[in-house]
């Protein structure tokens, strides 16, 4: 019995970690091949990582990562070790997707002269990826983290706390591109908080008509409580 428990334990564990690595390469690739190839900008610490790279040259595939390690550090000493390590494993997984698309696929996707069409693009992708990855229990980067932890310490909504922390770096990016690139980001943004609801919200759907019909047989319903960023996620 032992035995069993401990692999489906290590099944569901290779599950979720699989489910978390797709998530995070469609948003390198959505981040690479539509937001740089397009002048567009992001929120949060990709968002300042692209601004490095317009403004530096700095491959975000690095900067992104020496953006989160501190971030990472804080919550192996706050969350523990376990949170801090499935963390680092999104955070690497993005730097070593995004270098390899740097490496060996040039950004083909020219959409300036649509860039509605690239927001939008940009705003389904992105929120897909990260959608996918907080259903897995993951987190899609540093800036994830430190605002799930500033929402824990202040009692702030996480909602309110990306939506601060995105329009600082959105409005940060009017001093390096130009300002139809960044309100067409800002439509992506949003776009992006509405795809993360609906992919992350399918599976809550689908959770409590189990949780009906368990209730209607008298037992409780299995898999129906989310986990880490999902749950502070779903309260805000």
């Amino acid at each position: 019995m032992r035995i069993t428990n401990k692999k489906k334990l290590f099944n569901r564990t290779a599950e979720q970690t699989a489910v978390m690595l797709l998530g995070t390469f469609i948003l390198a690739f959505a981040y690479y091949h539509i937001n740089f190839a397009n002048h567009l900008s992001e929120g949060g610490f990709v968002g300042l990582a692209l601004l490095g790279k317009y403004a530096f040259g700095l491959s975000p595939a690095w900067s992104v990562l020496l953006l989160d390690i501190p971030v990472l550090i804080a919550a192996w000493l706050i969350r523990g070790w376990r949170f801090a390590a499935r963390a680092l494993l999104g955070a690497a997984a993005f730097s070593i997707f995004y270098s390899g698309l740097e490496w060996f696929s040039a950004p083909v996707m020219n959409l300036q002269d649509n860039l509605a069409v690239a927001s939008v693009l940009s705003g389904v992708l992105t929120g897909l990826g990260a959608g996918i990855v907080m259903r897995s229990g993951g987190a899609t980067g540093g800036d994830d983290i430190l605002s799930i932890m500033i929402s824990e310490w202040k009692g702030w909504k996480l909602g309110s706390v990306f939506f601060v922390s995105d329009c600082i770096v959105l409005l940060l990016s009017l001093f390096y591109l130009p300002f139809k690139e960044t309100m067409y980001t800002i439509f992506a943004v949003w776009i992006a908080g509405q795809m993360i609801t609906l992919t992350v919200g399918f599976r809550l759907r689908s959770a409590a008509k189990a949780n009906i019909k368990a209730k209607g047989k008298g037992q409780p319903a299995a898999g129906t409580a989310l986990t880490g960023v999902q749950s502070v996620r779903q309260s805000s």
